[in-house]
Parts: structure tokens; C-alpha cells; sequence
């Protein structure tokens, strides 16, 4: 069972960006913040991921493609640290997997 991930969550795009999770979840809550769902909105800032031409293409949000299997909240699956999610630049170019280095320790599932 891995912890649940919450709006308190560390993460990160693969070259730095900080990932910030926008929820609409005003119900279930764990180690004192909203759960994280699949269905809501991570916003990527401060990536500085550059094409080899030497062109800046950004992470800009993340794309959840594997959530929670047993777990909802709201009818929708919930994210947690096995979670995978794909960090894309504004042209939806997928450019790597959020990186997850903190999270609440107090509620877990599967």
C-alpha cells in the first residue's frame, strides 16, 4: 500500500519544475490536506528543460496514466505515491515522470 498524495505533496518534473495539484475535493482529506485525484489539474512552474536546438520547452502540466486501483474519492480514482504520471510541455509532448519526493504518511491505499 503506498501513501495517498495530497495538495501538500512535493513534486517535481524531471528537470526542477515544482508541480502544484489544484483540486476540487473538498471532502476527503489525509495528514490534514485535500486528496489528490487523476482528474485534477497540475500546473508545472520553473522547469527549464531545453530543446537541443536550443529552443525552452517547459513542463508545463501533468497527465496522471496510472492512478489508484481500489481507492476513490468523488468517483474518481485517487493518485498515490505508485501513482504515474507524464509531465507535458504546452504542445502535449510528454517529457518525462513526476517525481514524488514528499507526501503524508498518515493514509495509504491501493
Amino acid at each position: 500500500m503506498s501513501q495517498f498524495l495530497t495538495t501538500d505533496s512535493v513534486m517535481q518534473c524531471p528537470h526542477g519544475g515544482v508541480v502544484t495539484a489544484i483540486t476540487t475535493n473538498t471532502v476527503a482529506q489525509a495528514g490534514g490536506a485535500y486528496v489528490v485525484r487523476s482528474s485534477d489539474t497540475f500546473m508545472i512552474a520553473g522547469c527549464l528543460f531545453t530543446l537541443p536546438s536550443g529552443t525552452p520547452h517547459p513542463c508545463m502540466t501533468v497527465q496522471w496514466v496510472v492512478s489508484a486501483v481500489m481507492n476513490q474519492v468523488l468517483n474518481d480514482s485517487v493518485l498515490t505515491e505508485d501513482s504515474v504520471g507524464m509531465c507535458l510541455a504546452a504542445d502535449q509532448t510528454p517529457q518525462g515522470p513526476v517525481m514524488v519526493s514528499f507526501t503524508q504518511a498518515e493514509v495509504s491505499g491501493v
